[in-house]
């Protein structure tokens, strides 16, 4: 068999494998979503619950077992830094908006992708409470629930339909006054996902956000038609030593530069 062929092999191996873990971890998240959970603070003011940890000893075993050759990120995983000798990395967040999940919202998911030589080539985004399904291959494009979507065009800045810290968006102000912004949405990655399937034209990180909250979604908005970048316009490097970034904007590609541009020279703290 060709290299080609045994490579297109395992990227479909991998897709389909990617696909049925997420989808299983999220029903398992579900199946605990507004029950009675142990949780606790982890670091400085990180929830995290025995739904999380349950969620990722599931994605571990699964992806771990099928790719063994593959290297491991996730929020709940102590690091295990021979990641960084890897081409091929799974990166995952088990619960992605733990604070909401815990308070019976919604607005969480299961975040997962496959990340080679630090950008991600496989993502899935699963918001089991909504019954959300986000996919992405590279050069594939993007997916909710089997069905095509695309970032808005365009450059226009409509404050509603913009996401993410409030003080970080007013920046994009002409002229001084209160905006309305979208309503916070617990989850990284889903926010940044409603950016791909075009319910939002854009949305912010703040800084410190993790490899675990962005390379899913990163993929998801890149293969809708959107771009997802520093606010330089740096790409995104995954899985290297550290994995905090700094603020980040997504959206379609004209408005992504667009903003990009009005960023460009400004102070991003």
């Amino acid at each position: 068999m060709a290299d080609a062929e045994v490579d297109a092999a395992y990227h479909a191996r991998d897709a389909a494998l990617l696909s049925d873990t997420v989808r299983e971890a999220g029903s398992l998240a579900l199946s605990l979503f507004r029950t009675e959970l142990k949780n606790w603070i982890k670091g400085a003011s990180s929830p995290v619950s025995e739904a999380d940890i349950a969620v990722n000893d599931l994605l571990e075993s699964r992806l771990r077992a099928a790719t063994p050759d593959y290297g491991w990120l996730s929020e709940e995983s102590a690091d295990d830094e021979t990641r960084l000798s890897r081409q091929w990395v799974w990166i995952v967040d088990p619960i992605d908006g733990t604070r909401g999940y815990l308070a019976g919202r919604e607005d969480w998911c299961v975040s997962a992708a496959l990340v080679k030589n630090g950008a991600p080539v496989l993502a899935a985004v699963f918001a089991p409470a909504s019954g959300e399904f986000f996919f992405a291959a590279r050069g594939q494009g993007a997916t909710l629930n089997g069905a095509a979507i695309r970032a808005t065009g365009g450059t226009n800045l409509d404050f509603p339909r913009i996401a993410g810290p409030k003080p970080l968006v007013e920046r994009l102000k002409a002229s001084p006054g209160e905006i309305s912004l979208h309503p916070r949405i617990a989850s990284l990655a889903l926010r940044l996902c409603r950016v791909a399937q075009g319910t939002l034209d854009a949305a912010f990180a703040g800084g410190q956000s993790r490899d675990w909250d962005l390379a899913a979604a990163n993929l998801i908005v890149q293969e809708a038609d959107g771009r997802m970048t520093a606010l330089s316009g740096d790409a995104i490097v995954y899985n290297r030593r550290e994995v905090a970034h700094g603020v980040l904007v997504a959206a379609g590609r004209d408005r992504h530069a667009s903003i990009v541009s009005q960023f460009r020279g400004r102070p991003t703290s």
